[in-house]
């Protein structure tokens, strides 16, 4: 075999750059996959925006099954997004024995055991590094580099959106929605951004990372999602204080036998790995049984990082064509020592917890007295100065609390007749 044929589905930003270097890095391409990446069809649904590109129109189409189902197409790059059609088109693929790539986050997440059962079933290999991280190689790693290790934690910054917001808010001194106006004002936001800032974008991609560190197929129901839109200047600034800085984490922790699957606003200290990430970067610390603590750290969106990593899938497989090698790397190993999902109700970690309290004797005992009522333990507290009539903000930080206890607790602290606003508790990472 000296050539391998590619369909793409999908011709928008990141197919554009895709296209791109397969026309004007072919040479060079060539030498590293022993093989000619040939681009034989485009399919879009529209053709007509300006796409700053030059390419020859023979290889354009609007019907898919110039793709799909042809022999002459080795393998199917799928660019296009969204959960449907995009499922059938790569299960049709599949079923024809054609070769996947892909950048769908959300369809992995969603359907992805269908999927990869299919194509074992089918004897295809199917490729999804840009799917998670942009052109952070952290599928491949934790498929081959790490495959050594037994996992025990994966902590990412996985949405450059919302790690924008908080690193403007931070250094910016800036509130969350004015952080927001900024990022879309440069780009870095959707017209629409809940996906990115309500954690939904960063649990479909968990869900990827925990199927391949922990082998084990999670569901997106499965993971506990809370996003940064009630996140304060004022958190910001009194994480500081304690020596902690906000961020979105994406975590999947192995405890005993059971996985914790969450995303949420998180206090990083200052000396963790994470913490000095800023702006739409993104990074994923993984921690093994052998090596230890790791950090993969780069752009994780943008035309060129994502085709960086679909161009780096299509040579992984034109060699594995070429040497007839198709599955010799699983897409994932079951671990059976794992049995369950982690209920978030049974979750420890510390907290952040900060109240808006009517300024009088005897509120801050009654605080203390609940909480301890619920087995909380206060490692610190700090009373800060009134900023409006009579409230004042109480900052406390906890020793390791159950989920459970916790909301209960603030339930009933929440009734006092002295606290004036919901009272917010950010999750903690050492």
């Amino acid at each position: 075999m000296d050539k391998i044929n590619i369909g793409l589905i999908g011709f928008g930003t990141v197919g554009v750059g895709v296209v791109r270097a397969l026309k004007e890095k072919a040479a060079q391409l060539e030498k590293k996959a022993g093989v000619r990446l040939i681009l034989k069809v485009i399919c879009d649904k529209e053709f007509r925006r300006k796409r700053n590109i030059k390419v020859d129109k023979k290889l354009l189409t609007r019907d898919v099954n110039k793709i799909l189902g042809n022999p002459d197409i080795h393998i199917v790059v799928e660019l296009m997004g969204g959960i449907h059609p995009a499922k059938e088109f790569i299960l049709r693929a599949i079923k024809s024995g054609q070769h996947i790539v892909t950048a769908n986050k959300a369809l992995l997440a969603q359907e992805g055991e269908e999927i990869f059962k299919s194509a074992q079933r089918q004897g295809v290999d199917i490729f999804f590094e840009a799917s998670v991280g942009g052109g952070i190689p952290i599928i491949k790693s934790l498929r081959e580099g790490l495959i050594s290790n037994e996992i025990d934690t994966v902590l990412g910054i996985v949405n450059g959106t919302s790690n924008y917001i908080l690193s403007a808010m931070e250094s910016e001194d800036i509130s969350f929605y004015d952080a927001l106006s900024e990022a879309k004002k440069k780009g870095y936001a959707e017209k629409n951004p809940s996906l990115d800032i309500e954690g939904i974008d960063s649990a479909h991609k968990l869900a990827i990372l925990t199927l391949l560190g922990f082998g084990f197929p999670v569901e997106l129901g499965d993971i506990y999602i809370e996003g940064i839109s009630n996140i304060s200047q004022n958190d910001i600034r009194y994480a500081q204080e304690f020596g902690y800085v906000i961020k979105l984490l994406a975590i999947a922790k192995r405890v005993d036998n059971e996985l914790e699957v969450r995303v949420h606003p998180t206090l990083l200290s200052k000396e963790h790995l994470l913490s000095s990430i800023r702006g739409v970067y993104n990074a994923i610390y993984v921690h093994g049984d052998m090596v230890g603590g790791t950090l993969f750290y780069g752009r994780g969106a943008g035309q060129n990082p994502a085709a960086s990593s679909v161009v780096s899938d299509l040579i992984d497989l034109a060699r594995n064509l070429k040497y007839n090698s198709i599955g010799r790397t699983p897409i994932f190993i079951r671990d059976k020592s794992i049995k369950k999902i982690r209920k978030m109700d049974e979750v420890e970690t510390r907290y952040y917890i900060r109240f808006s309290c009517i300024d009088k004797p005897g509120v801050l005992a009654k605080i203390s007295g609940i909480l301890g009522k619920h087995k909380i333990s206060i490692a610190s507290v700090a009373q800060k100065e009134r900023r409006k009539a009579r409230i004042v903000p109480v900052v406390m930080m906890t020793h390791e609390a159950k989920e459970k206890n916790m909301q209960r607790a603030l339930e009933e602290i929440d009734r006092l007749s002295a606290i004036r606003r919901k009272s917010i508790a950010i999750r903690v990472e050492r």
